[in-house]
Parts: structure tokens; sequence; C-alpha cells
């Protein structure tokens, strides 16, 4: 009997144990919806683990994380992530050094030593594929991306997806462009129409402003009021692989002949910049980062709408644009524990309290839907005519090839040195030819040096060859003038290019007239100019 009492008493104590330790351990299920968005993933695109009784998970705990942020939202994003601390339902706690770093020095530093890079950092769009490539993002996990997907501009979850898999946050939709315009010069029954608009300019001698000599991003407005695209597809590791392009054809025919109505007019500037507006314009087409400069000089005859429609034969075509965006990035982590708590701040902070928060601190226009539909939002000038661009014909920026934009600007020369119809279907062939080109390009081409720049009678658009040497590339001997501006670039692409400050550095300027040769010291990444 006794030894039977024991047998019972040991196996009362092996149940009681295993009650006590089911009570200890969280059970790892899909989490809830948490401070506005679904879980989040880890670095192998699981869903963080959901909560136990006590309010901790898997990932609860204290992090040393680093973020990088513009210089305007450090202070800004300081407090947020203080908010995520005290708020979140998963224990999780972030010690985090906030540094000001630029979008586009984030990306090129990411790329250039991920491991040395920031936890979290902020990009410009185009950057994307390059970071991709460089395995600088972390993936989210299915109800994250799907928890995004529904909460933002469709414009721009695209651009921050590759293949089906979507690598980043959205953070804003506000890099597009619309039409500011003086009141005092421009009356409100003209502002539909391109005709009228360049009528009223040259009436009251003043300048109608686009930059289409010298930007692609510009010069699409034209195809795309036709309905040309251009496609441009990655694989899984966001290197390209095709693009569907039809900016030569009969549509893109109509968009150029659309696009000569505005640049043979004698007041035609190409420029984006809204001082102009001080200096002889009436009409400035560029973006929101120009209203404080606007808004400085025209006061109340400040007024910005969409884009107008220009008409060829019979036929009216709304003016299109591009929409583009800032994205928010996680950086692969080795901890799971960590990368899943990442995704979870990355959320809070491109969530829709946080995107409005920054717009009303610093007026950048939110990629959140419900933020877009704000009324706080749709008062600001800016905001609204870009969101009525948007609305109208606007196209999402997507990931596209380094060289298209060199590509695609020179159409806008070719155009206004056309004097008939051949030479604009010229233009065109021009382009088409040069785009094509860009899968055919042996290995050798894909890796060659080149030097680029406003140099020997060029504008950009010309690559002069390198040839490698002890270390360094180095250019044939070039005559340069003061003041002209140069860089390198590797396989003809914006993609790998090196300034005076390295990877993706500043301009290079000529100090004095001569003949040099362009050195790029691949040993500690300068690039001087040497007296031939």
């Amino acid at each position: 009997m006794k030894r039977i009492l024991a047998m019972l008493l040991a196996l009362v104590m092996i149940f009681a144990l295993a009650a006590c330790s089911s009570n200890t351990t969280p059970t790892p299920t899909e989490a809830p919806a948490g401070n506005g968005a679904e879980a989040p993933a880890d670095n192998g695109g699981n869903e963080t683990p959901a909560p136990a009784n006590n309010g901790t998970s898997e990932i609860a705990g204290t992090y040393d994380i680093t973020v990088w942020v513009a210089d305007a939202i450090v202070d800004l994003t300081k407090k947020q992530i203080e908010d995520f601390n005290s708020s979140n339902e998963y224990g999780i706690t972030f010690n985090a050094t906030v540094e000001a770093v630029g979008e586009g020095d984030a990306a090129t530093n990411m790329i250039t030593d991920v491991a040395a890079g920031g936890d979290i950092f902020c990009f410009a769009q185009d950057q994307f594929a390059r970071l991709v490539q460089a395995n600088a993002l972390s993936k989210l996990g299915v109800q994250a991306a799907e928890t995004v997907k529904s909460a933002n501009d469709p414009g721009v979850v695209a651009a921050a997806t590759t293949g089906d898999e979507l690598f980043a946050y959205p953070l804003t939709s506000d890099n597009g462009y619309f039409m500011y315009y003086d009141k005092s010069v421009i009356p409100e029954e003209d502002l539909d129409s391109l005709e009228k608009l360049v009528a009223d300019c040259e009436a009251a001698n003043k300048y109608f402003s686009m930059e289409t000599d010298t930007s692609a991003w510009y010069i699409a407005s034209f195809f795309f009021a036709t309905g040309c695209h251009s496609n441009w597809v990655t694989d899984a590791d966001g290197n390209f692989i095709s693009v569907d392009d039809n900016f030569n054809s009969p549509e893109g025919l109509i968009a150029v002949k659309g696009m000569k109505k505005l640049v043979d007019s004698p007041m035609y500037l190409s420029s984006s910049d809204g001082a102009g507006f001080d200096s002889g314009c009436a009409i400035v087409v560029t973006g929101t980062w120009a209203y404080e400069t606007v808004s400085g000089i025209l006061g109340d005859n400040l007024g910005a709408t969409d884009l107008p429609s220009f008409t060829v034969d019979g036929q009216e075509y709304h003016m299109g644009s591009f929409n583009g965006c800032k994205l928010m990035g996680v950086k692969p982590q080795t901890d799971a524990n960590k990368a899943a708590a990442l995704h979870r701040l990355a959320q809070y902070l491109t969530g829709e309290a946080a995107q409005l928060e920054r717009f009303q601190a610093v007026g950048w226009g939110p990629s959140n839907l419900a933020d877009q539909a704000n009324a706080e939002v749709q008062a600001s000038p800016a905001l609204a005519a870009l969101l009525k661009q948007n609305a109208a014909c606007s196209v999402p920026q997507g990931q596209i090839h380094g060289s298209w934009w060199d590509i695609a600007k020179v159409i806008g020369t070719d155009v206004e040195n056309a004097t008939d119809e051949a030479g604009l279907q010229a233009a065109l062939d021009n382009y088409y030819n040069a785009i094509s080109a860009l899968f055919t390009m042996s290995e050798a081409e894909k890796e060659a040096w080149s030097v680029i720049g406003n140099i020997c009678g060029t504008n950009w658009d010309t690559d002069f060859p390198m040839s490698e040497a002890g270390g360094c590339f180095v250019s044939e001997p070039l005559e340069l003038h003061a003041g002209e501006e140069l860089k390198v670039r590797q396989g003809a692409s914006w993609d790998v290019n090196y300034g005076v400050n390295g990877l993706n550095g500043d301009n290079l300027v000529v100090e004095a007239d001569g003949t040099y040769t362009v050195v790029l010291d691949m040993t500690d990444e300068s690039l001087t100019l040497q007296p031939a």
C-alpha cells in the first residue's frame, strides 16, 4: 500500500510540474493586430508570437538599436519610439540611438557595409532595388504584408515590392509633381488646358517652367497622358530582367506632339525651381518640397492644382506624373527575436497615427489611406494638389533601371530640335534603340567604368570610357572647363557611381580650364583630375 501511495504521489507531482510549466511558457500563435498593424516578420519571415496572459511574449526584452532618419524628424522619431516603448503589448523596450542620416546617404551606407548600418533606416524608393540586391532589407511576414497593403497607397506598396514579396514599409507618398501658378496671371478657367496656359504666359511675358530638357522624371508626364508605360521587371534578388515599354508607339508620337506645344513656346523654361516665381515665372511644375519657397514669393496669389490636358488631333490627354515615396527598412538580424521586435517598431513608426504626426510636424505627405483623407491633410494646398494629380493621372514609380533616366531625358532635347513629325519619330526610335541595348550588354560592358557630366559639349548624356591601370580607372585626356561637373559610373548606369565623396558622392567640379585625365583610385575610392 505504501508503495502504491508513493507512486500516486509521484504522479501528482509530475502533473503539477507540467501544469506550472504550461503557465510560464507562451504559446507561439498568430499575434493580434496592435498599434494599428498586424504582427511583423522576424528575420526568417515568421510572425511574432502572441502575448501571454502576463502581457509579454517570446520577443519581450530590451534591445539596443540604431535608427537612421532624416534630420527633420530625429526628435520626433525619438518621441515616437518612447511612445512605442510605453504602449506596446509585447514587453518590448528599445534603447534607441536615433541618428540624422539622409535617405540617399542611408542607402549608400547600407550597401557599403550592411553590418554597420542602422537597424531601421529610411530611404528613397529609387534605392530599393540596390538594397534588395545587397541583402540589406528584411522581408515582411505574411500578416504584416497584408496589413501594410490594405492600409497604404497601392503605388507605395508597389515601390516596396520585388517579385511577390514586400521588403519595406511605406513612409510617405509625396514625391510627385503638380502645377503651381500665379493667380494674378493665370485665369482659373484656363487651368485645364496646356494650350491656354501657354498662351496666357506668352501674353503676360511670363515663363511656363517645366524641366523637360534634363529630366526623364518630368518628360514621362506626356507619355503617361497618352497611356504609354515603361514597366521594369526584377527577379527575387532585385536584378532587372526585362522591360515592357511602349514609348516608341503611335501613343508615344502623340505624347511628343503634346510636348512640342510647350517646348516651342518662347516663354518655355526648363526648370523645376519654385524660386522661378521670383524671376518671371507664372507657372512652375514641381513638388511639395517647393511649397514654402513658392508661398513666400506669391503669398495670396499662390495657386496649386493638377497638371493640365493637351489636345492632339481633336482629342484631349491629361498630363500624367510619377508618384514617388519614401520607405522604411529593417536590416536583417541574426537574432530572430530582435528582428521580430524591430518589425513591430517599424510598423508602429509607419502606422496611421505616426504618419499623421509627421505630417503635422514637418508636412510630409502620408501614404496611409486614412491619413490622406484626413481633413487637415486635405487642407494643405500642396498636398491637395498632389493628391488631385495622383487621382487624375499618376503612375507609381516602381523599380526603374538606373540607365533609364539618362536614356529617356534625351527625348526632351531631340523633341526641341525636331522640325517635323519625322524628327519626332526619330527621337522615339533613338530612345527605343538605347533602351533595348540595356538587355544585350555584355558582361564586360556591365563592368566597364566611364566618365559622364556636362563636359566636352555634352549634358550628362554621354559616357567617356575609362581603362584600368594599377588599381585605378583612368580616362583618356579630356578638355575640361572651369565650372563643369562630372562623375564616374559603372555599366552606364547610376546604380554604382563615384564622386568626390566616394560612392554616390557629390559631383567633381572642374576648378580651372585644362586637359585632364579623370582618375578613380579604388584603393581609397578617390576621384581626382590629373593634368594630361
